[in-house]
């Protein structure tokens, strides 16, 4: 996260070189690329800068304790399941207990207030869903525009690996959509 944070400080430093309205930066990430986006949109929240315009979080990975029900449903091996996400969870934390940087839906509904709006989407064949449904929860509760978008028969990555698929194609409208509101101001 702190890397990813390095160059979020340094793009909107470097702003006008790179041709970029620092105005406009909106973070986002798929997965695990994801859950490091809401963990530097909260990072820059605290620090004060840079600022962020939106997230943009795909089946963001954000809960370390993998104790949702979806998170024990996915077994399958040809995608993202509950046996990669806990070694994954087991190498990121090193064994240290996370604060919300590493694991972002371990913080209250307070910890969330002030964060740039977020469009989240998942797939309900995701072992993301509940963790994903439930940060969409408490960003709204804690008064932050957010859209969750769920696909009915959506797998992780399903984007991606089925990218014509008119579930694919309607994912990849809204997201563009979500981008096109925040650039016109409009979240």
């Amino acid at each position: 996260m702190n890397d990813c944070y390095a160059g979020l400080v340094w793009m909107a430093s470097n702003a006008e070189s790179l041709g970029i309205d620092a105005a406009k930066i909106i973070v986002g990430g798929m997965s695990a690329g994801g859950g490091l986006s809401a963990a530097v949109a909260l990072k820059a929240r605290d620090t004060k800068a840079p600022a962020i315009l939106a997230q943009l979080l795909v089946y963001p990975m954000l809960d370390h304790t993998n104790s949702t029900p979806s998170s024990h449903a996915i077994q399958d091996t040809r995608v993202w399941n509950r046996l990669s996400n806990l070694q994954a969870w087991e190498y990121y934390l090193g064994g240290k207990e996370p604060d919300i940087y590493a694991s972002p839906s371990t913080a209250a509904v307070s910890d969330l207030a002030g964060l740039p709006p977020a469009h989240i989407n998942i797939g309900t064949c995701d072992m993301f869903l509940d963790e994903d449904m439930a940060y969409a929860s408490k960003l709204l509760q804690a008064g932050v525009s957010c859209e969750l978008h769920v696909y009915p028969g959506a797998f992780h990555a399903s984007n991606i690996f089925l990218p014509t698929h008119p579930t694919s194609a309607r994912w990849a409208a809204d997201e563009a959509a979500f981008i096109d509101r925040a650039f016109a101001g409009e979240l």
